[in-house]
């Protein structure tokens, strides 16, 4: 089953436990032009009316060094090794050790609710902390977010802990001095500088992420993933959790971090609701550029180009039209897809936004309210619950639609978009609701209907 269902790590990179530490890696290869040094006459004068920018990093270190921690993740593989000849007759026996897998984590609140990387606590068996007085405790994850790589971590027992407070991440600036507090290579409580290189960072506009990162040049490491990249202040800004790479795992210039406002809002939805509540426009298109403004006739070069909306979702229902092009919401600039999905991810449904699109050269203003995504993703397949009448279409009680897979082996075994998925482990599922209880870890059976009816049933060792 967990050979079928392996997932390869994309976006991020391979983020993966080794005794070291994780990898928190965004592989991609790097291509260095020297540059030839510039140089000036002997006779060029300075202008001494420039005055230089006196920066003082310590208010933020004292601030923020004690609420950062050391995450250790224990977890249990199995030795991966070809069969013997001896073992097809009295069965295979594969030994098990423990590998332990090292990050960082914030603590933002006083009674130890900590914010982190999904892949610092992924697969973890055993979950410890570390705080920079170097006393020990346990946590339990609360819960996690795959697709933002933020974990939601609570430490057990009742304290009273310093933590870090929330910094409004949509006000941060491009050239603005920032810190990056973490424990890499198992060095606790480090502290590098830098400044915000560029917002709304989406490393791929062709996977379904909808990353909209922070990106800086404070130096970021193996270990440093879920630590902590606030302002001089001492807020938090960020979440660190990626970083360019030569293949090496080595930081080479730049690091990636979560928007504070996406984890905050990821936090307390897991706190108050259990899971993350997601809210859509209901739009598709992609955002612009010259090429695209091009082809497409139009005078805009930036901004999100509406080619098409979600039926009963906020954007139809408000008046929004294929064609529009978005490029404002509130008061966030949308100049690509990665401001949109950025802005968005810190939204909930019900929420109302004011939306500003360009039509037919005319600026226009209109209100949206938000509604929550109709579909989840599971192992590779869309999925969203099904009206009664299409339950009566396809002459069944329950099951939920699939409206698309990505998973390159169910598609291979002939499921596509129309089937329905009508049980695993033999239950019956009902909504997505259903899906989203179980756990993927002891999954072992799955159920399919076609559109003629025919029911197809997966069985995963």
């Amino acid at each position: 089953m967990k050979s079928l269902f392996k997932y390869s790590a994309v976006a991020l990179g391979a983020a993966f436990l080794t005794l070291l530490g994780y990898h928190i890696t965004h592989e991609q290869t790097v291509v260095y032009t020297p540059l030839q040094p510039n140089t000036i006459n002997t006779n060029f004068t300075p202008n001494t009316t420039t005055k230089a920018i006196s920066t003082d990093f310590t208010i933020a270190a004292e601030k923020t060094i004690d609420a950062v921690v050391h995450i250790i993740n224990t977890s249990i593989e199995t030795e991966q090794r070809s069969r013997n000849f001896m073992e097809y007759f009295y069965g295979r026996s594969s030994p098990e050790y423990p590998r332990v897998g090292m990050g960082s984590g914030v603590i933002v609140s006083s009674d130890g609710y900590i914010i982190t990387n999904n892949h610092v606590v992924e697969g973890a068996t055993t979950l410890e902390i570390t705080t920079n007085d170097n006393k020990k405790y346990e946590v339990e994850v609360i819960g996690k977010d795959k697709n933002a790589d933020i974990a939601v971590l609570k430490i057990k027992g009742d304290y009273n802990f310093p933590y870090v407070r929330f910094a409004n991440s949509d006000n941060t600036r491009i050239g603005e001095w920032v810190l990056a507090v973490g424990n890499p290579y198992n060095l606790n409580s480090t502290v590098t500088a830098g400044i915000i290189s560029a917002k709304s960072r989406d490393f791929s506009d062709y996977d379904n992420k909808n990353q909209s990162f922070i990106q800086t040049d404070a130096a970021v490491n193996s270990g440093n993933s879920g630590g902590a990249l606030v302002n001089l202040n001492g807020d938090l800004i960020g979440i660190n959790t990626a970083i360019t790479t030569n293949g090496m795992g080595t930081f080479i210039g730049y690091s990636f971090a979560v928007p504070s406002n996406i984890a905050r809002k990821i936090f307390e939805d897991i706190v108050e609701y259990g899971n993350v509540q997601k809210a859509l426009l209901g739009v598709n298109g992609n955002g612009l550029n010259a090429s695209f403004a091009e082809e497409l006739g139009i005078q805009e070069t930036e901004g999100f180009y509406v080619a098409g909306l979600e039926i009963g979702m906020g954007a139809q229902e408000a008046g929004i039209k294929k064609g529009d092009v978005i490029i404002r919401i509130d008061d966030a600039l949308i100049r690509k897809f990665s401001d949109l999905t950025g802005y968005l991810g810190s939204k909930r449904p019900e929420d109302i936004v004011d939306v500003t699109v360009f039509r037919e050269g005319e600026k226009l203003l209109i209100p949206v309210k938000l509604k929550r995504t109709p579909f989840i993703n599971y192992y590779g397949m869309r999925l969203r619950d099904m009206s009664n009448k299409e339950l009566e279409n396809y002459k069944i009680k329950s099951g939920v639609y699939i409206s698309g897979v990505q998973n390159r082996r169910l598609s291979i075994r002939g499921i596509k978009k129309g089937h329905l998925l009508i049980s695993v482990n033999g239950e019956s599922i009902s909504s997505k609701d259903d899906i989203l209880a179980l756990n993927e870890e002891s999954i072992n059976e799955l159920e399919f209907m076609n559109t003629n009816g025919e029911k197809m049933r997966f069985i995963f060792e």
